[in-house]
Order: structure tokens, then C-alpha cells, then sequence
């Protein structure tokens, strides 16, 4: 595994993982996307996206509850910064991977 690498191009082979590192920095895995580890990453992904939306079920249940307290809305905030900030590395992950395709100057 690789740390803090700045290229995350597919043709690399690069892959943003789901997980942080030594002080939060970022975490890469140079591969071609097949091994143990990208599946790994993939299942933490899955997890990821699975609690961020059950996150966002409590949060419509609780911000329709009037009787919520201030300590219980500010817990929910910080879980879904949590989930947002995982949400997010998933899409940088995503749209690091997918192939950009070649220009066609012809339909201009």
C-alpha cells in the first residue's frame, strides 16, 4: 500500500481506499484492482454507503421530532460529517477510476 500519493489517474492503477492513514493522511493501493485489499475495500465501501444512508433515515425521523434536544441533534451532525467525509472519498475513489473517454472533435 502507498500513502499520500497525488496521482489517482486509472491509467495509474492507483485506487483511493476507503480508510485514512498515520494522522488521517490518505490511503492508495497500486494495483489492478482484483486483489484482496480492493476487495476489502470495496465490502468498507458497501458498509460506508449502507450507514450513511441509514444515517440519513434517523436524521428525517429526528429533525421531524420537536422534542429532539440540542445534545442529540449535535450527535447526528457529527455522525453525518463522518458519513459525508466517507461518502465523499468513495466518490473522489469513483471518479478517479472511471476512464475518461477520447475527445471526438468531429461533432463540433
Amino acid at each position: 500500500m502507498k500513502e499520500d500519493v497525488h496521482s489517482t489517474h486509472p491509467a495509474t492503477g492507483v485506487r483511493l481506499l476507503p480508510w485514512t492513514g498515520e494522522g488521517g493522511k490518505p490511503c492508495y493501493l497500486d494495483t489492478g484492482g482484483t486483489g484482496p485489499v480492493s476487495r476489502a475495500a470495496d465490502a468498507v465501501e458497501s458498509v460506508q454507503l449502507g450507514m450513511a444512508g441509514e444515517l440519513l433515515d434517523h436524521a428525517d425521523d429526528m429533525l421531524a421530532d420537536r422534542r429532539a434536544t440540542p445534545a442529540q441533534l449535535r450527535f447526528l451532525l457529527a455522525r453525518m460529517s463522518e458519513a459525508l467525509t466517507d461518502v465523499r472519498r468513495i466518490a473522489e475513489s469513483r471518479g478517479a477510476r472511471v476512464p475518461v473517454p477520447a475527445c471526438d472533435d468531429s461533432d463540433q
